[in-house]
This record gives structure tokens, C-alpha cells and sequence, in this order.
């Protein structure tokens, strides 16, 4: 049988977590919470609906859900900036974790974006700082926080919804810097090269894994997870039920102080 080599494995991944009929995180949020409550706007500035925020059921656990949402046809992705966050986005993100801190309701973070939205709105109305504000405020949440990589992570448009006490990431998804595309661009003036940059970024679940930087690979079947979606979504809803319950059993000060050590660990 023919092995498959690691430039084109790697590249292969890229396809799938960019795949125009991949699950997208409405997707998740609807097939593995119940009861869920849309929350909208940042209190700042407006509602960007590249995010969906709200309020969820985990089996019986009421939890806070976020995801990055790229939109299921040509007029929705249009409408969600194609998984693209602007500064509000962020904030409201920010405001709704603040809000389970507050009722002491973990939080799910379900990461799917090439990266946060590039446009001089955003830089004007502080797209650096609203990123920022995530990390600097994520890192010392006294609940409970699990993020899940569905598809595409990239740079601080991802991490700015990642800095979990867990991190996942699908089998067939990417976390990285910056796109394959932009990779090669810097580094070899030449975007035609995306293929060999993706194998050298290293940016698969298995290579991420093996690195430390997350915590689980979450499998998907042959194809990806469009092939039994259902059967996917119900393992996630299983385990995070028992993550969740494992991590509540941490007092706070333990808690804070393992993310902590986690990120410190893998130089964030």
C-alpha cells in the first residue's frame, strides 16, 4: 500500500479543516447542548456574528458556549465575515465568560476561523487589544474552560478563544500562526509553496499533540466528520461531560494555577 508523504498528509489536513461542507460550530453548538440561548452584542460597540455566545445545557451542567461561526452557505458566510472576528466579537466573548465567572458556569470554546478579521475597522476600533484583553483575562477565569479546535486555528484569532484548561482538537483540524499561504509568503516570497509550508509549520492535531500543545485529538471518521457527524458529536458531548466534572473537582486556586503552568509551559 502507498504511503502518503508527510508534505502532502499535512496538506491533506488543511483541505479537510477548510472543506466548504465541514461542520461548522453552529453545528456543534446545536447537536451537543441543549436549551441554548443566543446572547448577543458587546456592550461597547455592537454584535459581530462571526461569534455565537450563550447560555447551554451539557446533559444536566448549565455551561457558557462560544464559537466561531464561518457561516453554512454563501449569504451566511457573507454575514459571519467568513469566521473573520472584529474587536466586538472578542468583547462579547470576553463579556460572556466574565458573566460564567460570575454564575460559576464552565465554558466551551469551539475555535474554527483563519484568523481575526484584517480590516482597518477592526485595527481602529483596537482589534490588538480586544485580543489581548481574551488571553490576559482567560488565563485567571476561576471556572472551568475547554476549548475545541473544529477546524481551521489560526494565530490570535484562535487563541483568543483557546487558552483552556483543556484544548482539543478534531483529527482532521489545524492550529497555527499564520495560513500555509502567509507561511511561504514571508518566509520564501512565494504563496505557491503553501503545501511545503504546511508540513513544515507542523500544524496537525497528531504533531500538536505529541508537542504539548493540546490535550486531545478528538477522532473523525474516514473522510471527515461529515461521514457520521451524529455519532462524532455524541462522543464530544460524552466526554466533555467527563472533563467537565473532573475539572470541577479542582479548588480554584489549584485550578488557576495548572492553566497557568500549562500555558507558561508551551511559551504563551
Amino acid at each position: 500500500m502507498a504511503q502518503i508523504d508527510n508534505k502532502k498528509r499535512a496538506w491533506n489536513k488543511v483541505s479537510l479543516a477548510r472543506s466548504i461542507d465541514r461542520a461548522t460550530a453552529k453545528a456543534y453548538i446545536y447537536s451537543i447542548f441543549t436549551d441554548f440561548i443566543e446572547l448577543h452584542g458587546d456592550r461597547c460597540f455592537g454584535d459581530d456574528s462571526s461569534i455565537i455566545g450563550g447560555i447551554g445545557l451539557l446533559g444536566d451542567i448549565p455551561v457558557t458556549v462560544i464559537g466561531i461561526e464561518k457561516g453554512e452557505n454563501t449569504k451566511e458566510k457573507l454575514e459571519r465575515n467568513f469566521g473573520c472576528p472584529n474587536p466586538e466579537g472578542y468583547r462579547k466573548s470576553l463579556r460572556l465568560m466574565k458573566q460564567a465567572e460570575k454564575f460559576k458556569r464552565p465554558i466551551v470554546c469551539i475555535v474554527d476561523t483563519q484568523g481575526a478579521h484584517p480590516g482597518i475597522g477592526a485595527e481602529e476600533r483596537g482589534q490588538g487589544e480586544a485580543i489581548a484583553s481574551n488571553l490576559i483575562s482567560m488565563i485567571n477565569l476561576k471556572v472551568p474552560i475547554i476549548s475545541i479546535i473544529i477546524g481551521e486555528g489560526g494565530s490570535g484569532g484562535a487563541l483568543a478563544l483557546a487558552v483552556g484548561d483543556r484544548v482539543w482538537m478534531m483529527e482532521n483540524a489545524i492550529y497555527s500562526i499564520l495560513s500555509p499561504e502567509g507561511f511561504a509568503s514571508i518566509l520564501w516570497k512565494d504563496a505557491s509553496r503553501a503545501e511545503e509550508a504546511a508540513d513544515v509549520m507542523k500544524i496537525t492535531a497528531e504533531e500538536l499533540f505529541r508537542f504539548g500543545i493540546i490535550d486531545k485529538i478528538i477522532n473523525e471518521p474516514s473522510g471527515g466528520i461529515k461521514k457520521d457527524s451524529y455519532k462524532v458529536m455524541q462522543l464530544i458531548k460524552d466526554t466533555l461531560i467527563e472533563e467537565v466534572k473532573e475539572i470541577e473537582f479542582l479548588n480554584t486556586d489549584e485550578l488557576l494555577k495548572k492553566r497557568y503552568e500549562k500555558f507558561r509551559k508551551i511559551g504563551i
